[in-house]
């Protein structure tokens, strides 16, 4: 952490200031414009890099936050786990809006390191939202379409207000959980959240683990000539990074508390999971011959049918990029990430 922000941050320890008090909003309608300052948890990560550059061309002031050291303008490290170091964070610095993407991310890794998901994506939410109810900033979380589960019908975001649906996996039943402690918060104590729930992002800045989505599991195979499982029983349809951050960013200029959206790519583009291996594997220059095919995956939605309706109408949620130029910019940015040659 670069000494100007150590002075700025960590010398003045008593008390806070109530960021009601003194953050910038204007409301129109009962819909809130927020003009003051804007934290992004999990900021260094794929996601919140992307938002972070989306909201700061926009003119906001944008503080990132995340678990390791850095010397970048406008960083600090926190543990989201740790109450007192997102006390510290907030110490004579309030914030207007918070965008909370700090988690433990895929189905796998929370069965592998379950200690990490349910005190993450969990407690560390339950402690951010202690602070909400306290300094009154308003919260944008970051769910998951995972919530749907094993529902097969169209996924409209009230679905799971009127139907009994079983999550197919800890990562999405921690990821429920955070959105019940968010409506709980705003019925006890009037606190103003909005949910997110995002649909397969992808893009250049997503570094290869074997828990990430399929798209850069893919890539990162083809390109090292990797074997790799494709699940042909499986549909999904992706969204762009920069289409999908331009969505989030969007709610900064329009703050409806209580709503909930799905965020996700064209309909049309929706395919099933061979036909993207596909396009990597041509992308790669590739055959498919590192590629085993299997049915289905256990524990794992076959389609997801979402209805992003709401988006459209209330956040211009506007899908740009079609998979065939978004996976081709993937792959280019991930041969320069992992200095593969063409």
């Amino acid at each position: 952490m670069a000494p100007s922000a150590v002075d700025d941050w960590s010398t003045h320890a008593a008390g806070f200031i109530c960021s009601s008090n003194v953050r910038k909003l204007t409301r129109k309608r009962g819909v809130a414009i927020v003009t003051g300052r804007i934290l992004i948890t999990g900021g260094a990560g794929f996601i919140g890099s992307w938002l972070a550059r989306q909201l700061q061309e926009r003119g906001h002031e944008v503080i990132r936050s995340d678990l390791f050291n850095s010397d970048e303008e406008n960083y600090f490290r926190c543990d989201v786990r740790e109450f007192r170091q997102l006390e510290k964070l907030f110490e004579k610095k309030p914030f207007a809006l918070v965008y909370h993407l700090a988690a433990e991310y895929g189905r796998w890794n929370g069965e592998d390191f379950y200690e990490n998901l349910w005190s993450t994506n969990v407690v560390g939410s339950k402690n951010l939202i202690r602070l909400q109810e306290r300094l009154k900033f308003q919260l944008v979380f970051f769910s998951s379409a995972e919530v749907y589960g094993d529902y097969r019908g169209r996924m409209t975001e009230d679905v799971v207000d009127h139907v009994s649906i079983h999550q197919l996996n800890d990562y999405a039943i921690s990821k429920w959980a955070g959105e019940l402690m968010c409506l709980n918060s705003a019925e006890q104590y009037g606190t103003e959240t909005v949910r997110v729930r995002p649909v397969n992002c992808y893009g250049p800045g997503e570094h290869y683990t074997p828990y990430r989505g399929f798209i850069p599991r893919f890539i990162f195979h083809a390109l090292f000539n990797k074997p790799y499982i494709v699940y042909k029983a499986h549909k999904r349809t992706i969204d762009y990074v920069e289409d999908s951050c331009r969505t989030f960013a969007n709610i900064a200029e329009k703050f409806i508390p209580g709503e909930v959206y799905n965020v996700a790519g064209r309909p049309e583009w929706e395919r099933g999971i061979k036909a993207y291996s596909d396009l990597v594997l041509k992308e790669v220059g590739r055959d498919d011959s590192i590629v085993t095919y299997s049915d289905a995956e256990p524990f794992t939605t076959y389609v997801k049918n979402v209805d992003c309706s709401k988006a459209i109408r209330d956040l211009r949620h506007e899908p740009r990029v079609p998979p065939e130029e978004g996976i081709s910019r993937t792959v280019e940015w991930m041969r320069r990430a992992y200095g593969v040659a063409d």
